[in-house]
């Protein structure tokens, strides 16, 4: 019951999109599964109910059931709760990282595992603004426009795995990065022209970082080194890299040194084809006026 005598709500399945746990994720499945099982295990030793710990934490019987069954993944806040709850000193709490990985599609896991080795990151799409400079709402607003549709629970994993792929902005130390956009992706309104502004800020934002070069192309431009596709490279401390473009290898990752060298050829060329960050930053900034 509340502090003034109501009811509590209680949260339910409606209350939590996105915490699906992929049946094709293996490690992810071993996880939750694990993390369930020692929630169960510590409530009934301490002698709790799961109409009562649910009340305890604010959540339903079904989702808590669901939770401990290794069905759904829990919150970052339900693990702290339990722990608290439970008298667990910080045990519960211990597993936040392992299910918080869970949480995002395992390519996206994969991805980010690359993105977190790489000391120089390349980066050039040529239809959206690019996964690591999305702001939430831009993301979440693209992922809703895809056709067949993605399910609710499936926008909301994808979004917070391009939101958490974004740490790697507060690495320490800093790997290199540069971004060349498309003038059309900063002036199409996708997903609604409110979303654009805080889009726009979030650009000039990650701009002024001292490790980051952000560039556009602009539309005028009579030549276009980039018209085959996107382009991605990472390049690793021990000299390693590993590239990906639609045109080469059918957009498989590769790491055979004529195939990469053709990728940051072309990604040299757009780069110079392009306004230089300076430029970019001024342009970005006339476009925010305008919006």
């Amino acid at each position: 019951m509340s502090a003034d005598g109501g009811a509590q709500r209680l949260k339910n399945e409606a209350d939590e999109p996105g915490w699906e746990v992929d049946p094709d994720d293996d490690w992810g499945v071993a996880v939750v599964a694990t993390v369930g099982r020692q929630l169960r295990l510590r409530r009934e030793a301490v002698g709790m109910g799961v109409a009562e710990f649910g009340e305890a934490l604010g959540y339903g019987e079904d989702l808590v059931y669901k939770i401990e069954g290794g069905k759904r993944i829990p919150r970052p806040e339900y693990l702290d709760k339990a722990d608290e709850v439970l008298g667990a000193g910080g045990l519960i709490s211990a597993m936040k990282d392992d299910v918080a990985k869970v949480r995002y599609p395992k390519k996206v896991r994969d991805l980010a595992k690359l993105e977190a080795r790489a000391v120089e990151i390349q980066l050039y799409d040529p239809l959206n603004i690019h996964g690591l400079l999305q702001t939430p709402e831009y993301a979440r607003g693209l992922l809703l426009m895809r056709r067949p549709a993605y399910t609710q629970d499936e926008v909301e994993r994808m979004t917070a795995g391009r939101v958490a792929r974004q740490s790697i902005f507060q690495r320490d130390p800093a790997p290199e990065l540069s971004f060349v956009l498309e003038e059309w992706t900063l002036r199409r309104p996708l997903g609604g022209r409110a979303l654009m502004r805080p889009q726009l800020e979030r650009l000039l934002e990650v701009g002024q970082l001292r490790n980051v070069e952000l560039q556009v192309m602009p539309m005028d431009r009579e030549e276009h080194a980039g018209l085959a596709g996107g382009i991605e490279v990472l390049k690793f401390g021990d000299g390693s890299a590993v590239g990906r473009s639609a045109a080469v290898s059918n957009g498989r990752p590769v790491t055979e040194p004529k195939q990469l060298h053709i990728l940051e050829m072309r990604y040299g060329i757009i780069r110079a084809q392009a306004l230089t960050p300076r430029e970019s930053t001024a342009f970005i900034e006339q476009l925010l006026g305008e919006t």
